[in-house]
């Protein structure tokens, strides 16, 4: 399996959530940011794209009273405040983390430079890119593509509740059979959600492969990343 040095880290809201519906699972998510901060021991420079989707969903939420501009900005400030709780998580495992935000709240956090988070990734330092792209009828999954390609990440790890891509939904039907690898035009053409088609496109012509993996599984980063193990799916450019 490909070695990896710059990883940008997709986490889902969800994950933070525990095995709640809503809101923050402290010590979820210690057990998340204990995993996180062994990957830095190891060399590896880590960037992170949070969801909010355990706090509000701006795209699902509102029942026709808020327009979707409107919801997304809330989305937005969702992934603020899960970017914050696991910068405060890690700062206390001692792992030097800064947040970096779209839209700029400097009393928060510092606003999105490009060359500064760079700067801070090569000094060992853990960057959580908050409040999406800025922009609102974007996804955080689109984000975390649009940061890997600006970060020159060398893939974009997509951490979620699942084991990875099946050939159809788990959840339906009972013979779904896990993809360990998949080309992306296998995935436009079997029509399999990875990602939505924004974030897919993105990685696709940047070439940053994808990996799909179960965060709560202990081990699976350090698995994935240190020790180069099959886990999950990934998605890469071509046959190999």
């Amino acid at each position: 399996m490909a070695s990896y040095h710059r990883i940008l880290l997709k986490l889902s809201g969800e994950v933070l959530a525990g095995d709640s519906s809503f809101g923050l699972d402290m010590s979820a998510i210690s057990k998340i940011c204990r995993e996180i901060a062994s990957l830095t021991e190891n060399g590896l420079e880590i960037a992170m794209v949070v969801g909010g989707g355990n706090i509000f969903r701006g795209a699902q939420s509102g029942e026709g009273y808020l327009d979707r501009a409107q919801g997304d900005y809330m989305g937005m400030l969702a992934t603020v405040i899960n970017s914050l709780a696991l910068q405060s998580v890690l700062e206390r495992l001692g792992v030097p983390t800064r947040v970096q935000t779209a839209i700029e709240m400097r009393e928060l956090a510092e606003p999105f430079i490009r060359r500064k988070a760079l700067r801070h990734l090569e000094k060992g330092r853990i960057v959580i890119f908050a409040a999406g792209t800025g922009s609102p009828f974007f996804s955080t999954d689109t984000a975390a593509a649009l940061r890997a390609a600006e970060i020159s990440a060398d893939c974009l790890l997509k951490a979620t509740k699942v084991d990875g891509i099946y050939d159809k939904d788990p959840a339906d039907n009972p013979d779904a059979r896990l993809l360990p690898r998949i080309t992306y035009v296998e995935a436009l053409q079997k029509q399999l959600k990875v990602m939505d088609a924004a974030a897919f496109s993105l990685c696709m012509e940047n070439r940053i492969p994808i990996l799909v993996a179960n965060i709560l599984k202990e081990g699976t980063l350090r698995d994935i990343l240190i020790r180069g193990k099959q886990v999950g799916t990934i998605v890469h450019f071509e046959k190999e």
